[in-house]
């Protein structure tokens, strides 16, 4: 080797990048090596995350209606990934490092941490705070969900047999009610059916098909004005039907003949208003006393089965005071809800005062009746 013939030599050495020249020296034809360390370069650099979605201003609180949201975010770095998680739960991430997630949150302050980590160890952590207001559901919300208002409506003016007098006003008394419930509360045309001048079987037929379409979430309303009748031997009740005869009962309704269909239709709430007679056993009057604030939830949740009677025992009059302010505090009422209860209370003395009959309000008895009310949901 020539005098003075310097040879540098550069080894590289992967994993980290070392570099070192050699310095090769030969004055005299021995030859002297020098390793001195020239440059060394370590990937300190942390990936970096960017969050897609949700939508997050720094250092704001994420408001939000709903208790499950996704995260879809971005990771990216000069070497590999190691991993990227979002609260611990370590994720996939896809050739263009895309990751996406879905987070259950719970009501109030939830604190989220998106992390990832390089094979350098090189760590990365972002902070996130969503607050989970859950929306508020009133008892309309739930009943507008998940309920129907069934109506059963009957008004018989006409009597085949002529020892039973024509009436002029239960059919037109039941088309008010109608335009009542289906104007100004949750009723729905499709869902209320009106008999006028039914027979015994027709009746029938209509209990039948409620049997049938009625669920434990639903609540159906029964409003019956024509003649009626009490056997005070049998301690029975019973509407006359327009097919019903004096001289025999075999085209009468009996008060537990509707107490039997009733106990096979599982409704969550039944009423029934009646302006004739309905009692016996099969009725448990009550007194009525309002509280200063009605829980509406409360009496709604447990299922009832109550009824609204005039208290009339024989044959009804023509001009019903019962039915008239029936109708009237139903019109009049601007309150959201209004239990059956306090229709009740807010017709009865008015009913007293201007007839001579004394309405009553109870329970159907052993047909399933647990304590709630029948709540009355007025329209927006």
């Amino acid at each position: 080797m020539r005098p003075g013939r310097l040879f540098i030599l550069i080894l590289l050495l992967v994993g980290g990048i070392s570099i070192y020249s050699q310095n090769v020296k030969s004055s005299s034809g021995r030859f002297h090596l020098n390793n001195e360390p020239v440059a060394e370069s370590i990937d300190t650099t942390a990936p970096v995350i960017i969050l897609l979605a949700p939508k997050v201003i720094k250092g704001q609180v994420l408001k939000v209606e709903v208790d499950q949201l996704d995260v879809v975010g971005e990771v990216s770095d000069n070497g590999k990934i190691r991993f990227v998680s979002v609260n611990r739960e370590v994720l996939l991430v896809n050739e263009t490092g895309v990751f996406v997630t879905s987070i259950k949150l719970f009501a109030g302050m939830n604190e989220v941490r998106l992390k990832a980590m390089d094979d350098n160890n090189n760590l990365v952590a972002k902070d996130i705070t969503i607050e989970y207001n859950p929306p508020v559901v009133t008892l309309a919300d739930k009943i507008n969900k998940e309920s129907i208002y069934y109506g059963l409506l009957i008004g018989i003016n006409d009597y085949r047999d002529g020892d039973l007098a024509d009436l002029d006003n239960p059919i037109r008394d039941a088309e008010r009610f109608y335009r009542t419930l289906t104007r100004n509360y949750t009723f729905d045309k499709k869902n209320i059916t009106v008999l006028k001048n039914p027979k015994r079987t027709e009746i029938i037929r209509e209990l039948d098909l409620l049997r049938d379409k009625i669920t434990p979430d639903d609540n159906l309303l029964i409003f019956y004005a024509g003649h009626g009748y009490y056997d005070k031997d049998s301690e029975c009740g019973y509407w006359l039907p327009a097919d019903a005869a004096l001289e025999t009962t075999a085209e009468w309704f009996p008060n537990s003949t509707l107490v039997n269909h009733l106990r096979g239709i599982h409704s969550k709430h039944t009423l029934l208003i009646t302006d004739a007679c309905f009692a016996g056993s099969i009725f448990k009057t009550r007194s009525v006393t309002i509280p200063q604030e009605v829980i509406y939830e409360r009496i709604y949740e447990q299922p009832s089965r109550k009824a609204m009677t005039s208290g009339r025992m024989t044959k009804v009059p023509d001009n019903s005071a019962f039915i008239k302010y029936l109708i009237q505090r139903l019109d009049e009422n601007q309150r959201k809800y209004m239990s059956s209860e306090e229709l009740y209370s807010g017709l009865k003395n008015a009913v007293i005062s201007n007839s001579n009959v004394l309405p009553q309000y109870g329970e159907i008895q052993n047909v399933g009746n647990e304590g709630g009310d029948f709540i009355f949901l007025r329209k927006e």
